[in-house]
C-alpha cells in the first residue's frame, strides 16, 4: 500500500537524520535523491490507478470521491514540495518537515484504501 511504500523509500532519509543508517552507513545526498525519484514514480502509479478504481467504484461521482481525490491530490502536493526543498537545500536533512507531510498524507490515503476494498493493482502500489 502507499504508505509502505512511502515508509520504506523515505526510511533512508529519515533514518540518516542521524547521519547514519543501518550498520553505521553514512547516506549521501544522491543516494536520497535516487529514493525521493523512486517514490516519485510510484506515487504517480497509484494516484493514477487510485483515480481509476475511484471511478469504477460505487463511489464514483460522490463527495466521497471527491475527498478521496482531494487526499491524493495533497499526497501529489506533499511529494512536490518534498522534491522542492530537497532540491533546494545543501543537506537533505533540512527535509525532515516535508517528509514527515509526505508520511501524514500517505498515512490518511492508507487508513481510507484499508476501509474500502479497491482492486488489488491500487494497492500493491
Amino acid at each position: 500500500m502507499l504508505l509502505v511504500l512511502v515508509l520504506g523509500l523515505l526510511a533512508l532519509p529519515i533514518a540518516a537524520q542521524n547521519r547514519r543508517g543501518p550498520r553505521g552507513r553514512v547516506y549521501t545526498k544522491a543516494e536520497v535523491n535516487d529514493r525521493i525519484k523512486i517514490a516519485e514514480n510510484r506515487s504517480d502509479r497509484f494516484i493514477k490507478l487510485l483515480d481509476r478504481a475511484l471511478d469504477k467504484s460505487a463511489a464514483n461521482g460522490t463527495e466521497r470521491e471527491d475527498r478521496i481525490n482531494e487526499r491524493a491530490k495533497d499526497f501529489e502536493k506533499a511529494m512536490d514540495q518534498l522534491r522542492k526543498e530537497f532540491d533546494n537545500k545543501e543537506s537533505y536533512i533540512e527535509t525532515k518537515p516535508e517528509m514527515r507531510r509526505v508520511l501524514e498524507v500517505a498515512r490518511e490515503i492508507n487508513e481510507v484504501m484499508l476501509r474500502r476494498n479497491f482492486r488489488t493493482d491500487v494497492e500493491e502500489e
